[in-house]
């Protein structure tokens, strides 16, 4: 795969790399074939990882597009098995062993949080908060080559605020979310789908979201579209963020965006409930199941608005929870608390919810920054049995403790599913570099298959 990225980076044409191009759900969307998994807790030997040491730095996500790898975050630094490389923010490296980092190196000068790629891979579509890229000037959002350097100037790249996510659809939208008012001349505000080849509006979404989270005490929040996840079957997405309003009916924390580009009456009551007053947008990711019947959340929140300080713990705050697909009213099938620790990540395959997040504990619905009866080791990530009657902890031979672990850090913003494994992108916080009990894994950890 070396050999591929080198040929890669010198402008193959792209009728040839459109031969090389994953499919459309693995790319996409960041899901996979189902596989029987679960995946190993022990981790790939010789994976990229941060290599400044002293400052925090971040992975915020990784997607995978012919035989390479591309991540982006906060970060100067990246050290590969064949060497230490300068990188702002954004670099690439062979998705197979022994994962070694490309010269593709474009330079942003501020934080990445997403990134899509093209059918062929030969172009990238990122967004983040950044005013240059390759010393051009880019405001939050920019298409980039992946086999120079350089910018597509003639592609709009002005968004008023942070863009928080990038998704590009299988009937060709490029869905962009976030806290922009305006982007590429376009006035609608948060959430707009782009055309691929201008940049421009496309039409595609009129949902007018608004609003923002108020209650006694409440920490500052403006409405923001954060994250967002397309089904296996490519036909609907889940969006999380701020708001309460998504195209003229009532919605909070997270909906589901259909195929015609308005939302669905997928719904449940719990998640208009509150948590803790510095937490308002607490639902950070979703995942589909690998047959798209269950929704899977993970959440952040502390514990519920003026909780009283009873046991066990009710709500969403602070769990991973599943909830059925089907279009309608809703509630959820199962919950499993961390005991007040939050969590950021969340993904899925035919057997395990894998999450990720500065948790210590799962099953510690009786416990509140302590372990509680019942509460059970699982620092930093945790497996949990897929389905409307799982949510039961995959633990380890002993049955002490879960079977994953990763050093927690500030939190892992993302989980991303290959047909080959797990990808983890984290942070290095306190020089955390801890993946399944091996040293070396700041930033990115893979869990592969057996």
């Amino acid at each position: 795969m070396q050999g591929l990225a080198r040929w890669l980076l010198r402008g193959a044409p792209i009728a040839a790399l459109s031969a090389l191009a994953v499919s459309g759900s693995g790319l996409i969307s960041g899901v996979a074939a189902a596989q029987s998994g679960p995946v190993s807790p022990t981790p790939a030997a010789g994976t990229p990882a941060l290599g400044k040491t002293g400052s925090t730095e971040q992975i915020r996500q990784l997607v995978s597009c012919g035989g390479t790898m591309f991540a982006v975050g906060t970060f100067t630094s990246i050290s590969g098995s064949n060497g230490t490389f300068t990188r702002n923010n954004i670099f690439s490296f062979s998705a197979t062993a022994p994962y070694a980092v490309t010269s593709w190196q474009p330079s942003v000068n501020g934080t990445v949080n997403s990134i899509q790629l093209t059918s062929d891979c030969s172009h990238a579509f990122i967004g983040g908060v950044f005013s240059q890229v390759d010393g051009s000037s880019a405001h939050n959002i920019a298409y980039i080559r992946t086999y120079n350097n350089t910018m597509v100037q003639d592609w709009a790249h002005s968004a008023n605020g942070q863009v928080d996510t990038i998704l590009r659809t299988p009937n060709n939208h490029l869905l962009v979310g976030g806290k922009f008012t305006a982007i590429n001349g376009s006035s609608k505000k948060y959430y707009v789908s782009l055309n691929l080849n201008t940049g421009q509006d496309d039409g595609y979404l009129n949902l007018n979201i608004s609003g923002h989270y108020v209650y006694t005490g409440v920490g500052v929040n403006t409405t923001e579209v954060y994250n967002q996840q397309l089904s296996p079957n490519g036909k609907d997405v889940l969006v999380e963020g701020t708001f309460t309003s998504v195209g003229g009916v009532a919605r909070q924390q997270i909906f589901m965006l259909g195929v015609a580009g308005t939302a669905t009456a997928w719904n449940s009551p719990e998640f208009s409930q509150f948590c803790a007053d510095k937490h308002p947008f607490y639902i950070k990711s979703a995942a589909w199941s690998a047959d798209g019947n269950e929704v899977y959340i993970a959440d952040t929140g502390f514990a519920p608005f003026n909780w009283n300080k009873t046991f066990p713990l009710t709500g969403l705050c602070d769990a991973v929870a599943a909830f059925p697909a089907a279009l309608g009213t809703v509630s959820h099938d199962w919950v499993n608390y961390t005991g007040c620790d939050s969590l950021y990540s969340v993904a899925a395959d035919s057997t395990t919810v894998y999450v990720g997040g500065h948790e210590r504990w799962a099953n510690n619905a009786n416990g509140c920054n302590n372990q509680g009866n019942g509460g059970i080791p699982a620092p930093g990530m945790g497996g949990f049995t897929v389905g409307a009657s799982g949510g039961t902890l995959v633990k380890n031979s002993s049955g002490t403790a879960g079977l994953y672990s990763r050093d927690r850090g500030l939190g892992a913003d993302q989980i991303y599913r290959t047909s080959a494994g797990i990808w983890i992108a984290s942070d290095n916080l306190a020089g955390s570099n801890m993946c399944g009990g091996v040293s070396g894994h700041a930033g990115i950890c893979f869990l592969p298959y057996s």
